[in-house]
This record gives C-alpha cells, sequence and structure tokens, in this order.
C-alpha cells in the first residue's frame, strides 16, 4: 500500500470513529428510526470512500459539514424511494385482486421503478422535461419545442441523451 492510499485509509477511520456516532444520531432524529439511520450512517461512510474527491481531504476540514452534506442526499434518496414506492403501492392496491402481481413480481417492479427514477434524476432538467412530456404525456417532438420553446433539433439531441442514460442504467 502506498504512502497516500495509507494516509488516506488512516484519515477515514479517524472520520469514522470520530464521527459515526453522531451521525447516526443526527441521522435518527431526521428519520425517526434506529436502524435506517444506521443504514445511512454505513452508506455515508462508503460514499465518502467512494467519492473521487476522498483523497482530497480539504474538503474535511469540516467533517460534520461534510459528512451531512452526503447524508442529506443519502436521507433524499430514501425518501423519493420510499414516496415511490407508496405511491406504486396504492396504485397496486387500487386493481382488482385478479389482475395484481405477485410479491414477486411487485418487488421487481418496485427495483425497475427505483432504477428509472435514479436514471431520471440523474439526467439534466431540460433533458428530463422533454422526455417525461414524450413518455408520459404522449407529446410529439414538434409539440414539445412549440411547449418548451426550443427548436426541433434540440428536443432530438435531449431524447437521444435521455434514451442513452436510461440504456446505459438497463
Amino acid at each position: 500500500m502506498s504512502d497516500a492510499a495509507a494516509a488516506l485509509q488512516q484519515h477515514v477511520q479517524t472520520l469514522y470513529s470520530d464521527h459515526h456516532g453522531w451521525l447516526r444520531a443526527w441521522l435518527r432524529r431526521r428519520l425517526g428510526c434506529g436502524e435506517r439511520a444506521a443504514d445511512l450512517a454505513q452508506d455515508t461512510f462508503v460514499r465518502v470512500l467512494s467519492s473521487r474527491q476522498a483523497a482530497d481531504t480539504t474538503a474535511w476540514r469540516e467533517p460534520r459539514a461534510y459528512l451531512t452534506t452526503i447524508a442529506r442526499n443519502l436521507v433524499a434518496d430514501h425518501w423519493r424511494r420510499q414516496e415511490l414506492e407508496r405511491a406504486y403501492l396504492e396504485a397496486l392496491a387500487a386493481q382488482p385482486e385478479p389482475l395484481a402481481p405477485s410479491p414477486e413480481a411487485q418487488l421487481l417492479i418496485v427495483e425497475t421503478l427505483l432504477r428509472i427514477d435514479a436514471c431520471l434524476a440523474a439526467l439534466p432538467a431540460l433533458t428530463r422535461r422533454i422526455f417525461l412530456s414524450s413518455q408520459l404525456d404522449g407529446l410529439v417532438y414538434a409539440d414539445i419545442a412549440e411547449q418548451m420553446d426550443v427548436s426541433l433539433p434540440t428536443v432530438k439531441r435531449h431524447m437521444s441523451q435521455a434514451f442513452l442514460a436510461c440504456l446505459s442504467a438497463a
């Protein structure tokens, strides 16, 4: 292990031991669930380790602010996933019994919806709006261009970007 890697590992260990308990308590207050708080605290440190900026320890000068920023994003993702799952389950409950999918199919559908949500969240705002106007609202490209006051080639370019993002997420 190189000196830089060893120093980074030591820094992360110190960050973890000094702030994990505090972060877990902070998350517990926001989530109202100790188990979910523990999971998200761990996910926060996994993000720290997998971040491209992990080696740049200048961001760690304010460790609680750094960890809070990462944890807030994870909490937002958690709430968005819960809302998506809740909406799906409500729609499912409204279905007549014979049409309801099996529990295994329900799990696959929820996982697919979460992947779609993550893919859409990663798109630039204009690309996402154009894609959703086409796919959910059923608008043709010319109508989207007119409605959003952009050119038809711009709509086509954004749709291509969105489809490529969806394919790479599959």
